[in-house]
């Protein structure tokens, strides 16, 4: 597998090694070896999975410490279009983000390590998105930014009156009202 840097440091881009012939095609789509040793230490604890159709957007969220999630996604079916927020206080990053397409034909993942709010925009009729978290759902410690605001600049693909957003997501604070939880001083560690 290749990993790839994204500008904001910790999020990176990884492209499994394909085997291709006249079957189909073969990959290993997370080796816990591979991933020590060429990304970080961590030990994933959940899997998730989502389905949903054109013009959604999920985002962007994050959980807070002492709770905080790194996850590993990947789109299995469809397209989307991946984004990870840099929400690290004191990061020479800080408020910035980097996307990425995630196809189920170019078998790409973006890692990104806590202390980033997360989302993805839908781009195929329907995607299925699968991640890995290494900390467990906690409902309590949930947080969130509006996926909109202009401040921080995302191009989602998605016309804002086109977007399907959840009740939830759609009152998520803007940039300037948001007060994080992280700290790029103090990262949560990894493993």
């Amino acid at each position: 597998m290749d990993v790839l840097t994204t500008g904001i440091e910790g999020a990176v881009i990884i492209e499994p090694t394909v085997f291709d012939d006249k079957r189909g095609y073969f990959f290993e789509s997370f080796s816990q070896r591979v991933f020590d040793e060429k990304v970080c230490r961590i030990r994933f604890v959940q899997d998730n999975e989502s389905m949903s159709q054109y013009g959604v957007i999920r985002g962007l969220h994050f959980q807070c410490p002492p709770y905080a999630q790194s996850k590993l996604i990947r789109c299995v079916q469809g397209a989307v279009w991946d984004v990870a927020v840099d929400i690290r206080q004191g990061s020479p990053t800080y408020g910035q983000h980097t996307a990425v397409e995630l196809t189920e034909n170019n078998h790409r993942q973006l890692f990104i390590p806590k202390g980033f709010a997360h989302g993805f925009a839908i781009l195929s009729h329907t995607a299925v998105v699968q991640y890995k978290c290494d900390e467990f759902y906690h409902p309590e410690a949930e947080g969130g930014i509006s996926p909109f605001d202009p401040s921080l600049g995302i191009d989602w693909h998605i016309a804002a009156d086109q977007a399907i957003l959840s009740d939830k997501d759609a009152k998520r604070p803007l940039w300037r009202d948001f007060d994080s939880p992280f700290t790029y001083d103090n990262p949560v560690k990894q493993l």
